[in-house]
């Protein structure tokens, strides 16, 4: 492939066959191929089998998206509803009025003071076990921070699939090896965990708590309790949580941390504040979180104390309604997924602003939608081992939407034997 004697979307041959070609056995075959899809060279497709990829191994899974020419609605991109946004302006100048009187200068602390006891206080109304907090360029940005802190290059990390995407491919790009675990609509299985770091040997377990991209599962408080007893089992696992949907879902956090040595629980301020804040907040054990502010000041510094002084403001003044706004994406969501049901069209989404429909022929439905005038995101981009399937971000929705989107969704995906996406 390398050389270029494979050429892009070309089909792969069977394994076993492969295997008696090379005169190897077929378990070797199967573990290059899994190499190779985890390093995104080639994917997989059920029965359709393994083909190369028709787009560089550095790309970024979101460039598997499909333009919204003129005309076509576009329910692909994740984001969140702007009328839903919190102004800044008012924020922004208060801040900049207290910097007129005091600048921020080399040698501060790196987490502004009141931005601190503001997380810390949120942690802590949440049941999130005591610890330091720290202050990140995004959630991203601080998973990559701590796994970087913990982890060598080889090591496995489990990963949920379906999962966010720039995670999964984040972690093949510092060197590490992703390891699928399915979930359902409650969450990562735990005995899929279990599998994860006996046979796997996982070394991390990353978790989404609420609003899980792209599925919308949110971890039920019986889920926690099954999935903190596996993790409590392996204290030497380090322990990511990202609580992606705070601020915008009605379902309470249910914290898995406390059974391992290392864990860290993270609460980005971009679907409730807005996406170009670009601010996270972290805490977790206290190595982890002194660990990742050390290699922290080597680098960037801190996160700009500005931008920390204005999320501390807006959460000061409750800028945001978050039952409100929990309900208006509630509404959406959950109208879609009963408009779906209506048909007979299987899909999933408990929290958030995304719901995921398993499909049969994922390119047919995705060229079926644009044709009706939706552009939606291709599964691939959130997947590894599951089935094909589209995600459809509600955040743009009107409530006259919701019929002729479900109606659409229908006739472009056809039946789908109805079972669990992970």
């Amino acid at each position: 492939m390398g050389s270029g004697a494979l050429q892009p979307d070309q089909l792969l041959p069977p394994m076993r066959e492969l295997a008696a070609t090379l005169g190897v056995n077929p378990n070797t075959v199967a573990a290059a191929y899994r190499t190779l899809r985890e390093r995104g060279v080639i994917e997989t497709d059920g029965r359709r089998g393994s083909r190369v990829r028709p787009r560089p191994a550095t790309t970024a899974r979101g460039s598997i998206r499909v333009a919204a020419p003129a005309g076509v609605r576009d329910v692909s991109n994740g984001s969140p509803d702007p009328a839903l946004l919190p102004p800044l302006g008012e924020a922004f100048a208060e801040v900049a009025r207290r910097y007129a009187e005091r600048p921020g200068m080399y040698g501060e602390a790196p987490v502004d003071e009141e931005f601190g006891r503001l997380a810390r206080a949120a942690f802590d109304a949440d049941g999130v076990p005591a610890g330091p907090v720290g202050v990140t360029s995004g959630s991203l940005d601080a998973v990559e921070r701590v796994l970087a802190v913990h982890l060598r290059p080889g090591d496995a990390v489990a990963v949920e699939d379906p999962g966010w995407g720039s995670l999964l491919d984040l972690v093949p790009a510092l060197g590490l090896r992703p390891v699928p675990v399915a979930v359902d609509d409650e969450g990562p299985l735990p005995e899929e965990i279990e599998r994860a770091i006996r046979k796997d040997g996982a070394r991390a377990v990353i978790v989404t708590d609420r609003a899980q991209n792209p599925t919308g599962a949110c971890v039920t408080e019986s889920r926690a309790r099954e999935l903190r007893r596996v993790l409590s089992a392996h204290p030497g696992v380090l322990l990511i949580e990202d609580d992606h949907g705070h601020g915008i879902v009605a379902q309470s956090l249910h914290p898995l941390a406390g059974g391992t040595d290392h864990w860290v629980l993270i609460r980005s301020v971009a679907k409730a504040y807005g996406p170009d804040l670009r601010i996270a907040a972290f805490t977790g054990d206290a190595e982890t979180v002194d660990r990742v502010l050390g290699r922290q000041r080597l680098g960037p510094g801190w996160v700009s104390r500005l931008l920390q002084g204005v999320v501390a403001q807006l959460w000061t003044t409750d800028a945001v309604d978050a039952a409100a706004v929990a309900r208006a994406y509630g509404k959406r969501r959950d109208g879609l997924v009963r408009a779906l049901a209506r048909r007979g069209v299987e899909a999933h989404g408990r929290g958030g602003m995304n719901v995921w429909v398993p499909v049969s022929d994922e390119t047919g439905a995705v060229t079926g939608l644009l044709a009706t005038g939706w552009a939606v995101a291709p599964g691939a981009r959130f997947r590894m081992d599951t089935g094909p399937a589209v995600r459809l971000t509600v955040s743009g929705l009107a409530a006259a939407d919701i019929e002729p989107l479900a109606e659409a969704v229908a006739r472009a995906t056809g039946p789908v034997a109805a079972r669990s996406y992970g």
